[in-house]
């Protein structure tokens, strides 16, 4: 080929000048294809052999933002080699700066989503927590991005100081009329970080009781025991005092007795015996005292304190019928006879 060739101009570059851009592109991408992309099989393989999960994120970055990114920078090197007119070469400049934020805004998306899948980990993936959650990660993806379109305009040249206090001022404005909506956000991030509840649990707010069937951003639904649903805010949830039932271990359990005032003493003497007895005998109950009480006005009281080994609700009921089932079996056939309110009237003769 005639040296001569090489060197004619078309459009401010010379022949050789494509013939060297063309080739460093070529060059490039085979280098992305092959050698890194064999590099990134590798590190998958690896990554898969060990028990840490850090390693698959960072693997997964290389894959995704990574193998991307030196792919755009090929083609960026090789038109960098040319002399290309002003307003091209601005808009490449421009380009490389829109691909860097856009990728490194992507890095921190990732590094959110990879953060709460730690967090869900830990939690044995809970899938009312990852439901929770979701609705705070779209939040996190819009601040982030919103982030990287105003550092994208200053380094682009454009004076975001006056956007950003006008955003300051409007930002003001919206707080002031969406107080209660930010109240019941923040107050949403206190239930699925703090969770002094979750779904499922049977919690008690004042007079209101239920069953939790969804926390979103700005309320929380309750299930109640008639069936119908009740929503409150999660502001009200978290400046109330919550029962969570769901939580406790096992129930402690107070009643009492009453016996009419013509039960003998030993016969009283043998009632917290036998009740003690039964209370022992029962599954998944656990005696703590039984005790003659006081002198009612109709009746002698024993009190009897026990525990439910168990949180649910229905199984406490069943061991409660079964000891009063089984005290009423023994007080028959002991014949001790259970007070009911009654007045005996004394009629006194004065008559001479």
């Amino acid at each position: 080929m005639d040296p001569k060739i090489l060197e004619q101009v078309f459009f401010g570059n010379r022949i050789l000048d494509y013939i060297v851009a063309l080739s460093t592109l070529a060059l490039s991408l085979l280098f992305v294809k092959v050698i890194i992309r064999f590099l990134v099989k590798r590190l998958k393989k690896l990554a898969e052999k060990t028990a840490v999960r850090f390693d698959d994120f960072l693997v997964l970055i290389l894959e995704k933002v990574g193998l991307p990114a030196l792919y755009i920078s090929c083609f960026y090197v090789s038109a960098k080699i040319l002399n290309l007119p002003s307003g091209a070469d601005s808009l490449i400049n421009t380009l490389e700066m829109v691909v860097i934020t856009f990728f490194a805004a992507r890095i921190v998306v990732m590094l959110a989503g990879w953060g709460i899948d730690v967090y869900l980990a830990k939690k044995q993936q809970d899938p009312a927590t990852a439901r929770s959650l979701d609705g705070m990660l779209w939040a996190v993806k819009i601040l982030i991005w919103a982030l990287a379109v105003i550092i994208l305009l200053d380094n682009l040249g454009y004076k975001v100081s006056t956007l950003i206090a006008g955003l300051g001022i409007g930002g003001i404005a919206v707080a002031i009329a969406a107080q209660a909506v930010l109240k019941d956000f923040f107050s949403y991030f206190s239930i699925v970080f703090d969770r002094p509840f979750k779904i499922g649990d049977f919690i008690i707010i004042g007079d209101f009781m239920g069953t939790v069937e969804y926390i979103g951003i700005k309320t929380t639904r309750i299930r109640s025991l008639g069936g119908e649903q009740m929503i409150f805010s999660n502001t009200d949830l978290t400046d109330s005092r919550v029962r969570n039932y769901k939580l406790i271990e096992k129930r402690r359990v107070l009643f009492r007795v009453g016996v009419t005032y013509q039960t003998s003493l030993s016969q009283l003497k043998e009632i917290p015996k036998i009740i003690e007895r039964i209370i022992k005998d029962t599954r998944d109950a656990a005696f703590d005292r039984a005790h003659f009480f006081s002198y009612g006005d109709f009746s002698l009281v024993f009190e009897i304190v026990y525990f439910v080994l168990s949180p649910d609700y229905n199984k406490y009921m069943d061991i409660q019928q079964d000891i009063n089932f089984a005290i009423k079996e023994e007080f028959e056939r002991r014949g001790i006879e259970f007070a009911y309110p009654t007045q005996t009237l004394y009629v006194q003769n004065t008559q001479r």
